[in-house]
């Protein structure tokens, strides 16, 4: 039996080791989670760019394949009001680039959208009881999140300030994820768009940890057993890991995403919302370098993305990320090709309170 310091996230999720796959839309699946899962950990389905129909078949397949909990994380966001005058100087500031590579200006914008957690989302939790449900930017209204946790679901949520997480903790989080700067994907920001307050994972875990009485999962950073025993030492209960598992053969990146994580140097990450409308971590390319990372004039979340579209339609399939958002945190030079599984484990080995290898 393991003698982890804290088994309060071990014990109220169900799981062996105190390790998280962070749910990253578009990168992961239920592959991933049937391995982070069968080796212990807490595997992931991100939700945001699933249809209903999608996130229950993924749910099947892990269900098929893994005995363990499962984690369905879903977005809570507000769909923007619709604002034709940005949207327009938006499609201007990247006609340039329209130009370049031939794509047509005048063509309808598509729409790029990601599914906030609604009725029809509590209704699919109702249906498959998963055994944790996660939110990002907050949490769902009182109703639907009464619903959730009526259902027998633990529910976590993302926190990037004690703020956030005090209000997560005081509307009903089992667990709380304190979100660091460093961490790659959006951030959770959800009572705040202060980017230059933001606190870095190891000033943030113990802070979030003194001021909440629920357990803390730090994240941010953590790529490898030495990152899972500072969060410890710093009184989290568990880690969630995101950019180290992108180098996994579970992970659903393009070429080109796979090229720029291979060779990106640590320090060439950077806080962007050209991609989404909403700040998140990624490596650097063309378009953040040429226009700046972050731009007024990128429409709201998650809107920005519809005028790269038609960009990244042409680029991407001849190997380019010019267009393309490349998420990663900045501990991505601590990520090694191997398994999820094997990955998950090696986290765990090495840190106080590891149980033998299996």
């Amino acid at each position: 039996m393991s003698t982890w310091p804290d088994r309060r996230i071990l014990d109220l999720l169900g799981i062996e080791l105190p390790i998280l796959q962070a749910p990253m839309a578009g990168a992961s699946g239920s592959s991933m989670a049937i391995a982070v899962g069968n080796a212990g950990g807490l595997g992931a389905l991100p939700c945001a760019l699933l249809t209903l129909d999608q996130v229950r078949a993924e749910i099947d397949a892990f269900r098929a394949a893994c005995q363990g909990p499962l984690n369905l994380n879903f977005f809570c966001h507000q769909p923007p009001a619709p604002d034709s005058e940005r949207d327009a100087r938006w499609k201007h500031a990247l006609k340039p680039y329209y130009d370049e590579l031939g794509a047509d200006f005048t063509a309808p914008t598509p729409v790029s959208n990601r599914a906030p957690f609604d009725e029809h989302s509590c209704q699919l939790v109702e249906a498959m009881r998963p055994q944790v449900v996660s939110f990002h930017f907050g949490l769902p209204e009182a109703d639907l999140l009464r619903r959730v946790k009526a259902s027998g679901a633990k529910v976590i949520s993302s926190a990037t300030t004690v703020e956030e997480a005090l209000w997560l903790e005081a509307h009903g989080c089992d667990a709380i994820i304190a979100m660091g700067y460093e961490a790659g994907g959006h951030r959770g920001m959800f009572l705040t768009e202060s980017i230059h307050s933001q606190i870095g994972t190891f000033a943030l875990v113990p802070q979030v940890v003194d001021a909440v009485k629920v357990p803390v999962i730090a994240a941010g950073g953590i790529g490898d057993h030495r990152g899972l025993a500072a969060a410890l030492a710093l009184g989290a209960a568990a880690v969630q890991v995101g950019t180290a598992y992108l180098f996994t053969p579970q992970a659903k990146v393009s070429p080109a995403h796979r090229q720029a994580l291979d060779n990106a140097p640590a320090s060439d990450t950077a806080l962007t919302n050209l991609f989404t409308g909403r700040l998140a971590r990624g490596i650097n390319n063309r378009i953040m370098r040429e226009l700046g990372p972050v731009s007024d004039l990128a429409p709201r979340f998650p809107l920005a993305g519809g005028a790269l579209m038609p960009l990244r339609a042409i680029s991407e399939p001849h190997q380019s990320s010019d267009f393309s958002n490349l998420w990663a945190g900045q501990g991505l030079r601590l990520g090694r090709m191997m398994d999820a599984g094997t990955l998950t484990r090696r986290i765990a080995e090495g840190a106080p309170g590891s149980p033998s290898p299996r």
